[in-house]
C-alpha cells in the first residue's frame, strides 16, 4: 500500500496532525495544535482518532509516522504521513511550543 506524503510546510492551518512520538520527544517541542498519541499506545486509543477527516501523522523524521499512517489507511482512514517529519517542521519554521518551559526543539 502506498501511503500519501505531504511536506510539512504544506500542511493546512486546520489540520488534524497526529503526534506519534514518545513523551520525551513530545515534551521537548511539538506543533501547538498537534495532538499526542505515541505509536506504541495508537492501536488501543484508535478510536480518538476521527474518522470523517483526513489525519495529518508526525513523527521525528518520517519512519514511525508512515507505519502509523499505513495502518490507519488500512483501517478505512484517511491518513498521510509527514515527510521528513518535525525535523522537516522545525525546518519550514512551523510554530512549535514545549511542555518544559523552555525553548522548543526537535528531540
Amino acid at each position: 500500500m502506498t501511503v500519501p506524503e505531504i511536506e510539512a510546510s504544506a500542511i493546512p492551518a486546520d489540520a488534524y496532525l497526529l503526534d506519534v512520538r514518545e513523551q520525551d520527544e513530545w515534551l521537548a517541542g511539538h506543533a501547538p495544535e498537534a495532538v499526542h498519541i505515541p505509536m506504541t499506545q495508537i492501536q488501543g486509543r484508535v478510536e480518538e482518532v476521527p474518522g470523517d477527516r483526513t489525519i495529518y501523522v508526525v513523527c521525528r523524521v518520517g519512519g514511525r509516522s508512515l507505519q502509523v499512517a499505513a495502518w490507519l489507511n488500512q483501517l478505512g482512514r484517511d491518513a498521510v504521513n509527514v515527510g521528513g517529519g518535525m525535523q522537516s517542521w522545525e525546518s519550514a519554521q512551523r510554530p512549535m511550543v514545549s511542555e518544559t518551559g523552555q525553548e522548543p526543539f526537535v528531540a
